[in-house]
C-alpha cells in the first residue's frame, strides 16, 4: 500500500518542546502524587516563572523587616498627622462664649471710655467719664476687683497700660493735665506740665511698643513725641488737617498716620521726617486706625462706616497702595479697630449705633455670622474694645458703663 506523504514543519518553535516537556512532567508528578502540597504549587509556580518576582522579594524583605521605608511610605504611615485639626482660625463661625461682665463687681456710674488688658498679667483695666480707674482679675467666672482709683473732678477720656505694664496713663478732656498711676507703689502722679508741649488740650495718645515713647495727639495736625523717662517733647511732626488716630509699628521705629481728611501718614521715628503719605481710598472723612502685631495689616476707618484693610509692605514701598478688602458691613462711623495678637482677627466697631460691633477673619476678610447675636441686645454703643494678649478673650466697653467679656474658645491661653 502507498505511504502517507510526510510533510516537513515550515518553522518550529523550541518553547513549544519545553512547555510540552513542562506539561508532561506536572502530568506525571500529579499522578506519582495524586494531591500537591501549597508548598509543592508554590515551588512549582517559581520554577515556571524563572525564580522569585521582584515584587515577591520587596513584599518578604517588608515582612522581615530588613528593608528602610523610604520617604514616600514614611509619609503614608503618618497621615493621621496631616489629617489633624489645624491650629489657624477657621473662617464662617467663631466658636465664643459670654462671660460675665469684667467689671460686675463695679460697673462704671457712667459711659466707659476705656477697657484694656494687662500686657503680662491676667488683668483688664477699666475707664470711664465716672472719674474712675478700675483694675479687675479676670477668670471669666467672677472677676474680682482688684482696686478702683478715683481723680477728683477728672472725667477720664482714654487710660492706657504703660508698655511694661507697670503704670497707668490716663488723659482727660478738658486740659493738657494727665496722670500716671504707678501700680508698684499705689501712687498717683499728676503730670501739670511737659516741656516743650504748646497746647491747650491733650486728651489722645499712644504708648510705643517698646515704653520709651508717648505720641501725643494734638490740634492743627501736630503729633507730638514725648519720652516716658524725662516727660518731655523732643519732637514734634505736623499733617495736613487735624489728627484722627495714630499708631506705632511693632518695632517702634514708625508712626502710621490718618487725618479727618482722608489722607495716611507715614513718620519715621528717629528722624521725624514724613517717609510717605497717600489718600486712604475712597474715604471722605477718617475716623480711626490701627495696625496688626505682625506688620502685616493697616486697617483705616471712615466716617462712612468702610474699613479699608491695606498691607503695610504695599504702604511703605507702593505709590497709591490699593485696599486688599474693604469691609463694608458698619453703617455708621467705625471709631473703635483692633487687631489681635495672631492677626486671624480683626475687631471693628461704631459708638453710634447698637450692636454696631463685628469680627472680621483674615485673610478670608469675611465676618463672622454667629457675632454678634441680634436676637437680644447685649453690646449696645460700643466705646471701646479689646483682645487679651492671647487671644483668649475679647472685652466690649459700652455706653451703659459695662465691659462685656466674651471668651474665644479657639485660644487655650490667656
Amino acid at each position: 500500500p502507498a505511504r502517507p506523504v510526510v510533510r516537513s514543519a515550515v518553522w518550529e518553535d523550541e518553547d513549544d518542546e519545553l512547555d510540552e516537556d513542562q506539561n508532561k512532567q506536572v502530568c506525571l508528578t500529579e499522578e506519582s502524587t495524586g494531591k500537591e502540597t501549597l508548598s509543592d504549587l508554590f515551588d512549582r509556580f517559581q520554577k515556571a516563572m524563572g525564580g522569585t518576582p521582584n515584587w515577591a522579594e520587596v513584599t518578604a524583605k517588608r515582612k522581615a523587616g530588613t528593608e528602610d521605608e523610604d520617604e514616600g511610605e514614611e509619609l503614608m504611615r503618618r497621615t493621621g498627622d496631616f489629617i489633624g485639626s489645624s491650629d489657624s482660625l477657621p473662617k464662617g463661625i467663631i466658636k465664643m462664649k459670654k462671660c460675665l461682665n469684667a467689671n460686675s463687681e463695679s460697673p462704671c456710674g457712667d459711659q466707659l471710655s476705656s477697657v484694656q488688658f494687662h500686657p503680662s498679667a491676667q488683668i483688664v483695666m477699666t475707664a470711664g467719664l465716672d472719674h474712675s480707674l478700675s483694675l479687675f482679675q479676670v477668670d471669666g467666672k467672677s472677676n474680682p476687683k482688684i482696686q478702683t482709683i478715683h481723680l477728683e473732678n477728672y472725667p477720664v477720656n482714654k487710660a492706657l497700660f504703660s508698655a511694661d505694664g507697670e503704670h497707668i496713663v490716663a488723659t482727660g478732656l478738658r486740659n493738657k493735665l494727665f496722670y500716671i498711676y504707678d501700680m508698684m507703689e499705689g501712687k498717683v502722679i499728676p503730670v501739670c506740665g511737659v516741656r516743650g508741649l504748646n497746647e491747650q488740650r491733650v486728651s489722645d495718645f499712644q504708648v510705643s511698643p517698646d515704653g520709651k515713647y508717648l505720641l501725643l495727639s494734638g490740634s492743627s495736625g501736630y503729633l507730638h513725641l514725648m519720652t516716658t523717662k524725662t516727660r518731655e517733647v523732643i519732637r514734634s511732626m505736623k499733617m495736613n488737617g487735624s489728627v484722627c488716630s495714630a499708631a506705632f509699628t511693632s518695632d517702634s521705629s514708625k508712626i502710621f498716620a490718618n487725618s479727618q481728611e482722608g489722607e495716611v501718614f507715614i513718620w519715621d521715628v528717629q528722624s521725624s521726617k514724613c517717609l510717605k503719605k497717600f489718600a486712604d481710598d475712597g474715604c471722605v472723612r477718617g475716623t480711626s486706625l490701627a495696625l496688626s502685631r505682625d506688620g502685616l495689616y493697616l486697617a483705616c476707618g471712615s466716617q462712612s462706616g468702610v474699613v479699608n484693610i491695606y498691607s503695610q509692605k504695599d504702604c511703605l514701598h507702593t505709590l497709591e497702595p490699593r485696599p486688599l478688602k474693604a469691609v463694608m458691613n458698619l453703617v455708621t462711623a467705625a471709631t473703635s479697630l483692633c487687631f489681635n495678637s495672631t492677626s486671624e482677627i480683626l475687631a471693628i466697631a461704631s459708638r453710634a449705633d447698637d450692636e454696631a460691633n463685628r469680627l472680621v477673619h483674615l485673610p478670608s476678610f469675611t465676618v463672622f455670622s454667629n457675632f454678634p447675636r441680634f436676637q437680644k441686645k447685649t453690646i449696645f454703643r460700643t466705646r471701646c474694645l479689646d483682645f487679651s494678649p492671647r487671644s483668649g478673650f475679647y472685652t466690649v466697653a459700652n455706653n451703659k458703663g459695662n465691659a462685656l467679656l466674651f471668651r474665644l474658645l479657639h485660644y487655650t491661653d490667656f
